[in-house]
């Protein structure tokens, strides 16, 4: 018995001392990582230009008759089975449409002039010729003014942001401020240079994003962003607080022990977790799990083959425009993959959509672009657990019903410490700027509005 006695003694010492500390990890915050200022291009100049220029999109003709005759010997497309819609992909009956539009109707030099519509600048931030449109409003009489950087993410571009900086840049009724916006290319996307040398994660991008705005003399200033745009606007929140008067992501994400148990629990009683009327955008876990596998399969060739997949892309537009645009059926809402034509033009027009496109295309960008993935899913980048790092100051979460992934607020608080608006948006997906501006511009200012009312709480007491 004594001898029992002392290996259930241990035993229980052990199982006492794993439940603290797992415990402790459910409830412990990483420490933010003091990732330095890296340069990134293989060479350092002796002298660096930190001047700002003014920038214009101007493709050349070579290039631009190129893509025609590459569109012009567009191999005949694999012919799709039959019923499918679009759920082996984008089906080629539909790619064909938007192959024709592009060849016959679409016009890049009026395109171009669009585009152009916006003062755009370029910077060297750490080695990168950093591209960014920088639009202030046109009238400031008698209201505030708030600097607001809107990041994009992929496979989207500044472009996705063309119809909501009216919005934002115009004053409101009722609203006693209005905002300047810089919305800049992430490095290696589209106008931005890429890095030449790896490790340009998430939260480096953020520091880069950071010395953007002290370029441009910003000292506090609103962060706005979906996609990666929402990862480093959280991480440059998490990093430099002191420089932002508040965060508005339409992607909130959290990634914790706690919020993982919570969720798994949650299986078993929902109504812990979420109210009833988004119950379905959380549970079944399996059926979450299943949507999130099916539209991941080009997150995985990414994050481990960027390169590999890139040689494919930038060798035809036609290729592009088919890996792209699929993303704007499901992505907007799944159910669309079972309309022939994919749902494309209830939200967008082949127009915009190509407008996207081409600036993969004539930047010859996706490559590059595609290489956050690789250096988001590795080691180096887990290590720093920068997705688990606290914000603490104020925030607002616009939620989409079709978007790929739904956080329940009571969950959105653990890593939103101040979240001062949690919005549910019946419909609308993932790339909400584009999609739905007018919605995504209310939420905005109703949170920034907000802002104002805690802060003046935080004077009075």
């Amino acid at each position: 018995m004594g001898c029992c006695a002392k290996v259930g003694a241990a035993v229980s010492v052990i199982l006492a001392i794993l439940i603290i500390y797992s415990t402790k990890c459910l409830f412990d915050t990483s420490e933010v990582p003091d990732l330095g200022e890296r340069w990134w291009k293989v060479a350092k100049p002796a002298k660096v230009d930190t001047s700002i220029k003014p920038f214009k999109i101007q493709i050349s003709d070579e290039v631009l008759k190129d893509l025609k005759n590459r569109l012009d010997h567009t191999l005949p497309f694999q012919p799709p089975l039959d019923g499918v819609k679009q759920n082996y992909g984008m089906n080629t009956n539909l790619l064909k449409t938007i192959v024709d539009y592009w060849r016959n109707k679409y016009n890049w030099k009026q395109r171009e002039e669009f585009f152009n519509q916006y003062p755009q600048f370029t910077t060297n931030i750490q080695g990168l010729n950093i591209h960014f449109l920088h639009v202030k409003p046109a009238e400031t009489k008698g209201i505030k003014v708030f600097p607001m950087l809107m990041l994009h993410g992929w496979p989207g571009s500044v472009r996705e942001f063309y119809e909501i900086i009216p919005l934002l840049t115009k004053p409101q009724k009722g609203r006693d401020f209005v905002f300047e916006l810089i919305i800049p290319s992430l490095p290696g996307y589209g106008f931005s240079e890429a890095a030449e040398v790896p490790g340009l994660s998430p939260p480096h991008v953020a520091i880069i994003m950071k010395n953007l705005m002290a370029r441009l003399g910003f000292q506090k200033y609103y962060l706005q962003g979906g996609d990666w745009g929402s990862t480093i606007i959280s991480n440059l929140a998490s990093f430099f607080p002191e420089k932002v008067l508040g965060i508005h992501s339409n992607l909130c994400y959290v990634n914790s022990p706690l919020s993982n148990v919570k969720l798994a629990l949650g299986s078993l009683m929902p109504s812990l977790v979420v109210d009833a009327d988004q119950q379905h955008l959380v549970y079944p876990r399996i059926k979450i799990f299943g949507f999130v596998l099916l539209e991941t399969g080009y997150m995985h060739l990414q994050s481990t083959k960027p390169d590999t997949i890139g040689v494919a892309l930038r060798e035809s537009p036609v290729g592009l425009a088919a890996y792209i645009i699929e993303k704007f059926t499901t992505w907007t809402n799944p159910a669309w993959k079972d309309l022939e034509d994919g749902g494309l033009t209830k939200k967008f027009t082949l127009e915009k959509l190509l407008d996207n496109v081409m600036v993969y295309w004539v930047t010859r960008s996706i490559t590059t672009s595609m290489r956050l993935y690789a250096e988001a899913f590795n080691s180096n980048y887990f290590v720093l657990n920068t997705d688990g790092l606290p914000i603490d100051v104020p925030s607002a979460c616009s939620q989409f019903e079709h978007e790929i992934l739904y956080i329940p607020e009571s969950i959105l608080k653990e890593r939103y410490r101040n979240l001062l608006l949690a919005r549910s948006h019946k419909t609308g997906g993932h790339f909400a700027a584009f999609e739905a501006p007018n919605v995504l511009a209310k939420d905005t200012y109703d949170f920034v509005e907000k802002v104002q009312d805690f802060d003046n709480q935080k004077l009075r007491n």
